[in-house]
Order: structure tokens, then C-alpha cells, then sequence
């Protein structure tokens, strides 16, 4: 596919404009950087039927790529220095907001997690240097990366730990291109567990055999936030509540959005502790690269569903067709929010009664529905609210009804008729007439199916 690559420059905010600005004065170029991917309002989850007019894209970008779009993020600058490009990453507590409604105080990078994604091409020198601003020591470790081993990250090591209040440099040349991370090697643990983490994406120096025309990336990541707690538990192993795109949950999770016959790639990194399926409806797309870069096509499968393992890179495309279509991690129960552990399950028992006696010493208790769980969101919606700092399970409101998702899912919104360089939220798809499934009857014996007898 022919790509108009000046037409694929990403929007930038206000800050970004100003770092471009001040870099033109100083006479210095940022790489698309700076630019934050998490403008769009997400608590009606709804959008007037007509877009407003696309932003004017400005500042200037490396043109040997089509910029990574970090779902819910952005892009850390970085400066030219003794031929070098120099970021800054600063590890520290955060608040961050999983959802409406659930907060949490958080670690991550640069008042984010997870932090900044860093963008560079194959071959470039950089430097990069990490303050640290918690209150125990720290190190970063360039997942996958090809380099020094005094330059690997793990503390104690290759490396003596950064300290409270300390700042390291890392510099080395990038001997590779793909989809990559970073996170700590020191009190992984708990460290990871708070929320430090990020992308780190290499672009190959020689540009793309077949062209990317919308890329964008995500972590994967799962966490303890007990009901009513503020703080992440770094202690459980396996039973965890909020699961993660980029720390973000369904219906907070960005969409994923694109042009009618856009080849689109989107790059996976799973940071969590569990393997994750994930499924994209709508097309079969291709998997074509991990960790080890874009895999020669003889190498490339079609697929709907691919497990993304703990550690591991993962990166699928394919061609969008337009529609709103689901992507998400194919266990259940990883598309919930708030997931409890452990609790009786009361399907088909009127709790009506017991409901208020419960209340009576439990005010944050609420029934999970006699007839399914899908009555759960219909409390929720319907004022009913949980324990503190939490969410429903089941959120998400499309335009025929509830979605009753949550943790990891999003859609992927494609569309004839967006710009080029447009990444905002279209609103929901206008099926052409004749094309929705549609009811033709009402009456429970309709028909003649056949069936098993017992």
C-alpha cells in the first residue's frame, strides 16, 4: 500500500507544541515526542454523530517511520546531545485512575504508568538518564535489548541500585529493531506490581518492506487493588481484580481507530503475571513480530487469537474493515473489573430479601443478580453503588444496549471516512441498513428446533 507519510503525523497537545517550539529555538528536534495519547474523554463513552475538523498537525518528526500511538499514553521526548538522542525518565509515586471511580497510589515514570513510551531507529546512540524519586532504590532494565552488560539494568549485578534522590545515565547504540520494554530489576516485585513499566520501540533504519499506515502499542498488566484500598497489593500471586490495557480498564481503555484499507499494526507487551489470548473480531489478522523485531514473512500466520506470554512482545496487523469490532483477552475474567474471588454464586435464588438483611451489617454489599450476572451492571447503572474505590464488573454502554465488559477490552473503530493523520473517537459505527441482527419474535416456542430429549 502507497502511504502519504506526511499525512501520518499524529496530534499533538499544547505541551507538545511548546516542547517543539522551544526545540526550534534552541535549534534542537524532538521525534514526535512529547505527545500525549490520552486526550479524548472517555465518561460518556459517546460521541456527537459529526467529528469536529481535525487538528492541524505540527512540530516536525523523524520520517524514516510511522509514529507509535501508546494507547491511553505518550511519547517521551528527547534531545540531540554529542550525537546522541538524551531522554530522561524519572521513577516516583503517582496517583493513578484505573476507571472512574477507582484510584489508586501508584509507582511509574514521568507522572504516568505505565511510563513514557521511548521511540528511536535502529542504530541510534542514546542516553538515557533516570532520576529516582522513591523512597527505596531502583535500576531499569531494557527488556530484550541488545547491549552492554554493564548497561542491562540489574541491580546488584550489572549495576550498583540507583538510590533515593540518585540519577544514573544508560548509553548505548541500538543494535537491533521491534517491539521492546523497561522495567526495574530491584524489588521487581513490588515495583512492578505499583506500575513501573514501559515501551520501548525501535523502528528498523532501513524502513518497513510493507508499510505501516496506524501503529499502536499497550501493555498488558494485572493488579490487587482491594475493594475500598488505595495501594495496589504486591503480594498476590493469582488473584487479582483490575486487568490492564496500559493500567487503563474497559471502559477508560482508548479505542483503537482507523481508516477504511488502513494497514494497521498493533505491538503487545505482557508485564503481567498470566498469559493473556487475545482476539481481535472482525478480520484474521497476521502475527509478524515480537521482541526479535518484524519476522521475516515466510514466518508470518494468520490468526484470530494469540497468547501473549509473561515477558513476551507480541505484534499482529491487518487490514481494516470498517465496523466497531471487540478486542480483548479471551478469559472472562479478565474482561470483568473488580473481579472477586471466592464468593458463593447465587444464581437462581431470590435474594431480595436477603439483600436488605445483609445491608443491615454490610452498607457496601450488593447482590449479584438471581438470573445472571448481567443484572449486575443494571444495579450499578441503576445507582447502586459497591465498596469504596472500586468499579462495576460490567460496564460499557453501546448504542443498542449495555456492553457488560471491563478490564481488558477495547474496540476498534474503522471508518471510511476519517483523515489520515485522525485518531480521534468516530462514535459508534452507522450500520448500513439490512446489516444488524434483528428480532423476529418474541414468543419462546417460535419455531421448530430440534432437540435432544433426556
Amino acid at each position: 500500500m502507497i502511504v502519504d507519510r506526511r499525512s501520518l503525523l499524529l496530534r499533538t497537545g499544547a505541551a507538545a507544541a511548546a516542547l517543539v517550539v522551544a526545540d526550534r529555538a534552541a535549534g534542537q528536534t524532538h521525534d514526535m515526542a512529547g505527545m500525549d495519547h490520552s486526550t479524548m474523554d472517555h465518561s460518556a463513552m459517546q460521541m456527537p454523530a459529526t467529528r469536529p475538523p481535525a487538528p492541524t498537525p505540527t512540530g516536525p518528526r523523524d520520517p524514516r517511520y510511522t509514529p507509535v500511538r501508546t494507547l491511553n499514553g505518550w511519547t517521551l521526548p528527547w534531545k540531540m546531545v554529542d550525537g546522541a538522542k538524551e531522554f530522561h525518565l524519572v521513577a516516583e509515586e503517582i496517583v493513578h485512575e484505573f476507571g472512574p471511580g477507582s484510584k489508586a497510589t501508584c509507582w511509574g515514570y514521568n507522572g504516568s504508568t505505565p511510563g513514557p513510551t521511548i521511540e528511536a531507529v535502529e542504530g541510534d546512540r542514546v542516553r538515557i538518564y533516570v532520576t529516582n524519586r522513591l523512597q527505596e532504590h531502583t535500576t531499569v532494565h531494557w527488556h530484550g535489548l541488545i547491549l552492554p552488560s554493564g548497561m542491562d539494568g540489574v541491580g546488584g549485578l550489572n549495576q550498583p541500585h540507583i538510590k533515593p534522590g540518585e540519577t544514573f545515565v544508560y548509553e548505548f547504540t541500538l543494535r537491533q529493531h521491534g517491539s521492546h520494554m523497561y522495567h526495574p530489576h530491584a524489588d521487581e516485585m513490588t515495583q512492578m506490581a505499583f506500575g513501573m513499566m514501559g515501551l520501548f520501540i525501535i523502528h528498523p533504519r532501513g524502513g518497513e518492506a510493507v508499510p505501516i499506515d496506524r501503529d499502536y502499542a499497550f501493555i498488558l498488566h494485572n493488579w490487587a487493588l482491594h475493594p475500598g484500598t488505595w495501594r495496589p497489593d504486591p503480594s498476590v500471586m493469582v488473584d487479582f481484580d483490575l486487568w490492564t490495557f496500559n493500567s487503563k480498564v474497559f471502559p477508560a481503555i482508548d479505542p483503537i481507530v482507523a481508516r477504511t484499507g488502513d494497514r494497521v499494526r498493533i505491538r503487545m507487551g505482557n508485564l503481567s503475571m498470566w498469559n493473556h489470548p487475545i482476539h481481535l473480531h472482525g478480520v484474521e489478522y497476521v502475527v509478524t513480530g515480537s521482541d526479535g523485531g518484524r519476522w521475516p514473512q515466510s514466518q508470518w500466520r494468520r490468526d484470530v487469537t494469540s497468547i501473549v506470554g509473561v515477558g513476551q512482545m507480541r505484534d499482529i496487523e491487518f487490514t481494516a474493515v470498517p465496523g466497531d469490532w471487540a478486542f480483548h483477552c479471551h478469559m472472562a475474567h479478565h474482561t470483568m473489573n473488580a473481579m472477586g474471588h471466592g464468593v458463593p454464586n447465587p444464581t437462581g435464588v431470590d435474594q431480595d430479601d436477603l439483600e436488605a438483611k445483609v445491608k443491615a451489617m454490610l452498607p457496601g454489599y450488593m447482590k449479584m443478580g438471581r438470573n445472571g450476572m448481567a443484572e449486575h451492571q443494571e444495579h450499578t447503572d441503576g445507582g447502586h453503588p459497591g465498596p469504596p474505590n472500586t468499579m462495576a464488573m460490567m460496564v460499557g454502554n453501546g448504542q443498542f444496549g449495555n456492553i457488560e465488559m471491563g478490564g481488558m477490552f477495547t474496540t476498534v473503530k474503522v471508518r471510511d471516512d476519517l483523515a489520515r493523520g485522525d485518531y480521534r473517537d468516530p462514535g459508534f459505527y452507522q450500520f448500513p441498513k439490512g446489516t444488524v441482527a434483528r428480532r423476529v419474535s418474541t414468543d419462546p416456542n417460535f419455531g421448530a428446533p430440534v432437540r435432544r430429549s433426556i
